[in-house]
């Protein structure tokens, strides 16, 4: 009994440890796709460490460079703002994405003109160069 106890509390300890390991990491550059209505768009979302705290940028094939303001990481879950510019329009959008390994998913939320609309986003980390 005692045998089958100890095995329980090392394989317990061990599990918590593998827990702590695998904490999510935003820093790389995301290649992103959502949709919006019928048409498929593409980000590129770009996250960095500067000190204690995460920076970035988000680009889109007409948008370039667009820093993010906000961002924060709390569970797995990154979170910030971007305003994305169309046709000479400020588009304030927040994000909400939960990191898995090189894998993100989560959703987008806008409102503009009074019109709320909120999109499912999806991005792996682009694997850098040898």
């Amino acid at each position: 009994m005692k045998t089958i106890l100890a095995a329980a509390v090392v394989i317990g300890l061990c599990g918590l440890t593998a827990a702590q390991g695998d904490k999510a990491d935003p820093v790389g550059t995301w290649k992103c796709e959502y949709k919006i209505g019928d048409t498929k768009r593409t980000s590129e979302l770009t996250i960095k460490k500067d000190g204690d705290k995460f920076v970035g940028t988000m680009s889109w094939p007409d948008q370039k460079d667009e820093k993010l303001k906000d961002v924060k990481l709390k569970d797995g879950t990154l979170t910030f703002h971007a305003v994305r510019m169309f046709m000479d329009n400020k588009i304030p959008i927040d994000y909400k994405l939960t990191i898995t390994g090189d894998k993100l998913k989560g959703k987008g939320a806008s409102d503009f003109g009074g019109k709320k609309q909120e999109f499912d986003i999806e991005g792996k980390r682009e694997m850098k160069s040898k």
